[in-house]
């Protein structure tokens, strides 16, 4: 069974690419991330998510870099995440600087270490209209890039970049993916507070799928 890294941060995306992966029969070793980010509740939704599925999951904490990334709405205490539509200009605050990058490389380190030369992450098209980091351009420059990081070029599988959010949520439901386990929200509250940019683009995605969205929202 060939092994491969994710990076997993327990939200829609990432764990139906988990699932779809487990699909095509590979031994998965989840890797996430805290980078101090206000939502570490995304951590606990992937951890139970890895527990169910019985694979190794290993947190990695970088918190120590907050203050070096402290532009961001998710790492600033004092900077409030945005209500509003995922694609309006003032959700370009909650961007992390050079994030994807960050835990791209780290990742790659880390399946490096254990002799893994498959790695893959979830970005899909509705996120390059704000995030650089998950563009067409930027995954084939990383891609080349890890080719050449090592003597054993290490692969990287970015399966979704041409998909929309409904897409991936097509794809969960035929997946069994459990939606209802996983987290988006950027505010990290008890629920998720449907009005940030996260969760707008978490509702549409079901409604634009035709499919229902177990989800609870404050409003």
């Amino acid at each position: 069974m060939e092994k491969i890294v994710l990076i997993f941060s327990g939200g829609m995306d990432s764990t139906v690419l988990l699932y779809d992966l487990i699909l095509q029969n590979k031994e998965v070793i989840a890797v996430s991330f805290d980078y101090g980010q206000k939502h570490k509740k995304e951590l606990l939704a992937a951890k139970k998510i890895a527990e169910d599925n019985k694979i190794e999951h290993q947190v990695l904490d970088i918190s120590s870099l907050t203050q070096h990334l402290s532009n961001s709405s998710l790492t600033n205490a004092d900077i409030e995440v945005p209500d509003g539509h995922y694609a309006s200009s003032n959700m370009s605050v909650t961007v992390v600087p050079n994030r994807n990058m960050i835990f791209l490389s780290i990742a790659a380190g880390f399946a490096i270490n254990r002799g893994i030369r498959q790695l893959a992450y979830g970005a899909h098209r509705g996120d390059h209209f704000i995030y650089a980091d998950c563009r067409e351009e930027f995954v084939s420059s990383i891609s080349q890039t890890f080719k050449l990081c090592d003597n054993t070029p290490v692969i990287l599988q970015a399966p979704y970049l041409n998909y929309t959010k409904a897409d991936i949520c097509k794809l969960g439901s035929k997946l069994d993916a459990p939606f209802i386990n996983t987290w988006s929200c950027y505010k990290g509250q008890d629920l998720h507070c449907g009005q940030c940019g996260t969760c707008f683009e978490r509702r549409e995605a079901f409604v634009d799928a035709g499919i229902s969205d177990p989800t609870i929202y404050e409003k």
